[in-house]
């Protein structure tokens, strides 16, 4: 059902795990400046923060025992850019971040765990934040510089490489909604200039790896991108199926499209700006979406594999050309909703419907639209919100017929070559903080040991691991055999 060497892994993200905001000389990120700021409640689910989280910065040992108590190939983890450079700059190298992470990479080589790793998960240095931040053109060669860093420091041993996790989010809810770090609210103009900015930082890293490390590390790069999968509401309204169109050229395609398929923004996503733009009277028609320069890197072909993070579907409907009174934003531009089917499970979060299902489908989507690449599922998984439930059969039931779904993608042809759960650890879910839980482990956040307990859906999926997982003989740890 699986090729061999199919990656099966869990992830986490920094921030969200670490704590020692503030430990070793590390530098304040945007997280801890958007959680510390006062005066500004429910910014965070009752004032919560990552200042602490399952502090992973010292109970690293830990997490590895997690690791190899699931039996996993691989585990994705991010670098906190802060820890390693304190104002984001290589001037200033902290060698305590350096020794922590090499610490990390060593452990789970000689654990043989591949790690993949991402440069950037939503945790800007503060230091960038005060230069512009992902407004400023300049984070495309800062970023560069920051990869650069880290492709020389780690990348003998790192095979796998994300350069940012989720832009549209991070631009999105960053910038436009204004509900994560930063917490800017300019709707319909900085979420595009943020997003271009964080496509041209991608194209130059990658180029970097590819013109002056890929033949001596042999390793892999892309960046991961989140998508519902979607479907027209009333599959006989041509204004829900281009609805639904325009709903995944805003979200996958905003990204995709750039790198897998055109060197460009989506057609859909382009016209539906620069229309509303003319029809709002905002400056030049084409003056919030930025268009590319040919003096920059391309981007076309700046992935090596596809990194798909999936959490859910979504039903698709027009709003009938109304969005104008919502003024210059993304929701006018977009002109289309989504709305969850009332068969659908929910878990945890009113947003998160079950539908594992969807994750076949947006496999074969990505299959059909951007030339079959392979890919890795790098983000998938189920919450809890409430009670715990150590014995949590709903989750263990999720991740039994998602896998199923995964499985049969794979033979409707899809080059799916890993799949990564969400989360090893309960953690700090961002706006979300500790109410949230998507462990494979139970963290227990009220003692200072920070104990994980390992919840019956972990237990499953190690048992999914081991019918799959190759033996002690087989040649891993080479990205090239997975593409």
């Amino acid at each position: 059902m699986f090729p061999s060497g199919f990656a099966w892994g869990a992830a986490t993200a920094a921030y969200q795990i670490e704590g020692g905001w503030d430990s070793d000389d590390k530098g304040p990120s945007i997280w801890d400046t958007f959680c510390h700021r006062e005066g500004e409640e429910g910014r965070v689910f009752a004032a919560q923060n990552g200042d602490v989280s399952c502090n992973s910065y010292e109970l690293w040992r830990k997490d590895l025992q997690c690791v190899q108590e699931l039996g996993l190939t691989h585990y994705r983890m991010s670098l906190s850019w802060a820890r390693l450079l304190p104002d984001g700059t290589t001037g200033t190298v902290n060698p305590k971040g350096v020794r922590y992470y090499n610490t990390v990479i060593n452990d789970l080589v000689a654990c043989n765990v591949s790690p993949m790793v991402t440069l950037y998960h939503f945790d800007l240095p503060q230091a960038l934040q005060d230069r512009g931040g992902w407004k400023s053109p300049d984070m495309a060669t800062l970023f560069d510089s920051y990869a650069r860093f880290c492709f020389e420091e780690f990348g003998d041993r790192v095979k796998l490489w994300i350069t940012i996790n989720e832009p549209y989010v991070c631009a999105k809810l960053g910038h436009e909604d204004g509900s994560h770090a930063p917490g800017v609210k300019q709707p319909g103009v900085a979420a595009y200039l943020v997003g271009h900015n964080m496509l041209r930082a991608h194209a130059r890293a990658w180029h970097s790896y590819d013109s002056l490390f890929r033949s001596k590390q042999n390793g892999a790069v892309s960046l991961a991108l989140n998508s519902d999968w979607v479907e027209p509401l009333d599959p006989a309204s041509a204004g829900d199926i281009s609805a639904a169109e325009r709903f995944l050229a805003f979200t996958l395609g905003w990204f995709a499209w750039p790198v897998f398929a055109t060197g460009d923004y989506p057609p859909a996503m382009r016209s539906a700006v620069d229309a509303q733009s003319a029809r709002l009277g905002y400056g030049g028609v084409d003056s919030r979406l930025p268009g590319f320069s040919e003096d920059e890197p391309a981007l076309l072909g700046t992935a090596d594999f596809f990194a798909l993070n999936y959490y859910t579907s979504r039903k698709v409907r027009s709003r009938g050309g109304g969005a104008g009174g919502d003024g210059v934003s993304m929701k006018s531009d977009l002109d289309a909703e989504g709305v969850l089917d009332p068969s659908w499970p929910l878990c945890g979060v009113s947003w998160l419907a079950v539908v594992p299902r969807g994750l076949r489908n947006l496999l074969g989507y990505i299959k059909e639209t951007f030339n079959n690449p392979a890919v890795y599922v790098t983000e998938n998984g189920f919450s809890q919100v409430g009670a715990v439930e150590i014995d949590d059969v709903q989750r263990c039931r999720f991740y039994h017929d998602t896998i199923m779904e995964v499985a049969e993608a794979i033979e409707d042809g899809v080059r799916v070559r890993g799949y990564f759960a969400w989360s090893l650890l309960d953690n700090f879910e961002w706006a979300d903080g500790f109410s949230v839980r998507f462990g494979l482990f139970h963290v227990d956040f009220s003692e200072d040991g920070r104990p994980r307990t390992m919840y019956r859906s972990g237990r499953e999926y190690a048992k999914i691991i081991a019918k799959h997982r190759p033996g002690p003989n087989a040649d891993k740890g080479k990205a090239e055999k997975l593409l």
